[in-house]
């Protein structure tokens, strides 16, 4: 007597089941996220690191020593930009001739940690005396302005917004 026993099913392959599919997906994320990372490394720069850092150590005691010298002399300064980035900086120091001061001084608008925003203007003096140049048009945050010469350094202040009637020098009037 032979037994009748239905025919066994034939194996499916492995892909066809949702078990490795599901195990490999959690390497495979890994790997895209890999590659999204190293693209973000390489296509973006965070300004944050100089390559030049020693020289940059080296040049804090003679921006001291110019700072030193702004609050020696009592200069002080009130910076505005306008909208299209015209710049007009007044430099006062009490009980001293400024017609002797210099023809052009530095302002420096910089961003905290994005150095492609920073801007730079050397500004001429009129003859009303004020300084006046273009920087650009600043956009709306966080922003250090400083003004300085080969000679003197105002200390920097930190503006949040538009940049009007900035006063930098004598703390007393601040």
């Amino acid at each position: 007597m032979l037994a009748m026993t239905a025919p066994s099913p034939s194996p499916t392959p492995w892909y066809r089941h949702r078990w490795p599919w599901l195990l490999m997906l959690g390497p495979v994320i890994v790997v895209v996220a890999g590659f999204a990372t190293l693209w973000l490394a390489i296509a973006t720069d965070d300004g944050l690191v100089a390559d030049d850092y020693y020289k940059r150590g080296l040049m804090i005691n003679r921006t001291l020593a110019r700072t030193d010298r702004a609050a020696a002399l009592q200069i002080a300064a009130n910076v505005n930009v306008d909208e299209s980035g015209r710049a007009r900086v007044t430099v006062s120091a009490p009980g001293r001739d400024l017609t002797a001061s210099p023809a052009t001084v530095r302002l420096l608008i910089t961003h905290p940690t994005r150095a492609g925003f920073d801007r730079r203007a050397d500004v001429v003096r009129g003859p009303d005396g004020s300084y006046t140049g273009r920087v650009g048009p600043v956009t709306p945050g966080r922003w250090l302005v400083t003004v300085e010469t080969d000679d003197w350094r105002l200390p920097a202040v930190v503006v949040n917004g538009a940049i009007r009637d900035v006063r930098l020098g004598i703390v007393g009037s601040q």
